[in-house]
């Protein structure tokens, strides 16, 4: 039988996905293992290395279980993941020496803040095209160095690997033989050099960091290696690798200059392609490598909100005032409105434009006359409202006005927030048949490494709409919730003193 299948292994920061596409881009099948998530302090998230790998290997093994599709018969894999997110393992007997350090994770702000008054933010800017702050991979790794015994020795000895989780599940793959990650997942360190396209021996002495525990630094799509036998009992081509937001990017198919797209995660990010040259940002977007094909890289403009849907989590886990994520919706639908209730969910901080690491989830406008469905309403707003203030961001760095937005991700099935979203963008959402393009990026990428898709053209002809939502409500309208938002941002800014 020919290979018709590509796999997508789609690491995510709540759950491990395996999902599997045919020729035609179909999703023949999902499956999905959530994982455990780690607070040990206030502001700090951790995994455990273990269990990413764990999930995520018995989700690709379940593919089989619910399918008659054997592993003999997929053509290659693709790899996206949970960005920036940190781990460190011991070299020769591949444990971790500390838990994984996720992207949310706030514990070096403190640091951040010193590199910032000692003068280093232009410099990082320039050599990474990102903001300093907590949310890269660099203050975790120093933080693991630091504060892990015997971390440091190890280090320099070359005992140790650094890798954001495309590396570590690619060394598990490959039986520890295969030690790579690609551009977009490197241009998020704060280690890597966008420009000329490897690791920036400045910022390692800056951050005290060996160079040898870091990743080989490959294309997007290309082989990288196979997976050890013992795995699937086949070796299968490992031939495409993208952070999860560019993977998205690349799943949109927005693969020309100006193309713009927003993933409603447990985060947001929206993400415009700039084409070949990078677009450094006056309104405090990142720069950041999209990704390189055939010797090509893009580059994007990029703002993240750090909390998305996780905040519909957090009125559900937290609050109980659901039982089930979907249910937020009409829970909402039972107002007209939000009641003159705004929710900053600024749970660990507020990401772009403002990068405030002190900042905290708040809620205002509250009056006897407010109810539950009134703070449903208030945070699937609250989540529009932080998109929203990228795009004007993006907007003014790109000196032009936006004209749509695809969208993709789990809370694009909310369609009172796409519709609010129009609203108050004042121009189309435009929400695909498949949502999962994060995991149809990987696997676009890897397909067209292996020969599985000949172009990028190819893929095109696979894109197709599900629902366009149009703005219903006037501009005046609009700039009055605006302003009431952007009174509620500012009660919520530096929240934390340290």
């Amino acid at each position: 039988m020919s290979k018709n299948f590509i796999l997508a292994l789609d690491q995510g920061t709540t759950s491990s996905r395996a999902i599997l596409f045919d020729h035609s881009g179909k999703n023949i099948t999902t499956t999905q293992q959530d994982f455990k998530q780690l607070f040990p302090k206030p502001g700090w998230v951790e995994h455990n290395p273990k269990d990413i790998w764990d999930s995520q290997i018995q989700s690709a093994l379940n593919i089989n279980k619910q399918t008659n599709v054997e592993f003999k018969d997929i053509a290659g894999i693709g790899i996206t993941n949970q960005r920036e997110t940190t781990v460190v393992w011991d070299r020769e007997t591949g444990d971790p020496i500390y838990n994984a350090i996720v992207w949310q994770d706030r514990r070096t702000a403190k640091y951040c803040d010193s590199l910032k008054q000692k003068g280093f933010l232009d410099k990082i800017k320039k050599k990474t095209g990102l903001i300093i702050d907590a949310y890269f991979s660099a203050t975790k790794l120093k933080w693991i160095l630091d504060n892990v015994d015997g971390a440091r020795d190890k280090a320099k000895s070359n005992k140790l690997c650094f890798g954001t989780v495309d590396t570590w599940l690619i060394w598990k793959l490959t039986n520890g033989t295969v030690f790579v990650t690609d551009v977009s997942n490197a241009s998020r360190t704060m280690l890597f050099n966008i420009k000329t396209l490897s690791w920036d021996d400045e910022l390692l002495e800056l951050f005290d960091i060996p160079k040898s525990i870091l990743p080989d630094v490959k294309q997007s799509s290309e082989v990288y290696g196979f997976t050890d036998e013992s795995i699937f009992n086949v070796k299968i081509p490992i031939a495409g690798i993208a952070g999860d937001q560019q993977a998205a990017l690349f799943g949109q198919l927005c693969t020309e200059k100006g193309m713009v797209k927003n993933t409603y995660g447990t985060g947001c990010f929206l993400l415009m392609n700039t084409g070949e040259k990078p677009v450094y940002s006056n309104n405090n977007l990142l720069t950041t490598i999209a990704w390189t094909i055939n010797g090509k890289t893009n580059y994007a403009l990029e703002g993240s909100v750090f909390v998305g849907g996780a905040v519909v989590q957090w009125i559900r886990d937290g609050l109980n005032l659901i039982d089930d994520a979907a249910e937020i919706e009409e829970l909402a639908n039972k107002v007209e409105d939000n009641g003159g209730v705004y929710f900053v969910p600024a749970l660990t901080g507020l990401g772009a434009p403002y990068w405030d690491s002190y900042a905290r989830g708040t809620i205002v406008g509250i009056t006897r006359g407010s109810n539950k469905s009134h703070l449903a309403r208030a945070a699937i707003e609250g989540i529009a409202y932080q998109v929203y203030d990228i795009v004007k961001a993006m907007e003014a760095d790109a000196n032009a006005k936006g004209t749509e937005l695809r969208v993709d991700g789990g809370a694009t099935a909310n369609n009172l927030l796409l519709q609010f979203q129009a609203n108050i963008f004042q121009f189309p959402v435009i929400r695909p048949n498949f949502l999962e393009t994060t995991a149809l990026g990987a696997a676009y990428l890897a397909g067209l490494a292996v020969g599985f898709w000949d172009s990028v053209e190819d893929l095109k002809n696979q894109w197709s709409v599900d629902k366009v939502f149009e703005p219903n409500i006037e501009e005046v309208e609009v700039m009055s919730l605006i302003n009431q938002w952007h009174k509620a941002v500012s009660r919520s800014k530096n929240w934390i003193e340290e």
